[in-house]
């Protein structure tokens, strides 16, 4: 484990890559959207930067604008809020299809230091 600026230990395992674009996050049966924007992102996880407080452990739908493309691509997985501090939260994936996650890989990749020649 690696000791980071603010202390913490830090134990991630995948890349993560500063990445800044739209986030929403749908939680719960009556649709409470959390809309916010990222900060960095790997392919277990995302940080999400919003002043609405979510309760470790929580369940919601991860909804990543993709833009900057002819198309724009719209990300879809299942995520739970793994990390809170005082300007957003750190959401895990646990549940993505095929095509997010290779859409996701490929961000990381191109994003990361050594990715951008692919």
């Amino acid at each position: 484990m690696v000791e980071t600026a603010d202390g913490m230990g830090e134990r991630r395992r995948m890349k993560r890559v500063a990445f800044e674009t739209e986030v929403r996050l749908h939680v719960g049966e009556h649709e409470i959207r959390v809309e916010g924007s990222s900060r960095d992102l790997s392919q277990k996880g995302v940080f999400v930067a919003t002043d609405v407080p979510l309760k470790e452990g929580t369940e919601c739908r991860v909804e990543i604008q993709l833009s900057g493309m002819e198309e724009p691509i719209c990300l879809f997985m299942k995520g739970r809020v793994a990390r809170i501090v005082p300007k957003g939260v750190g959401v895990e994936f646990f549940e993505m299809d095929l095509e997010t996650f290779t859409h996701l890989r490929n961000v990381v990749l191109y994003n990361s230091d050594n990715g951008g020649g692919m």
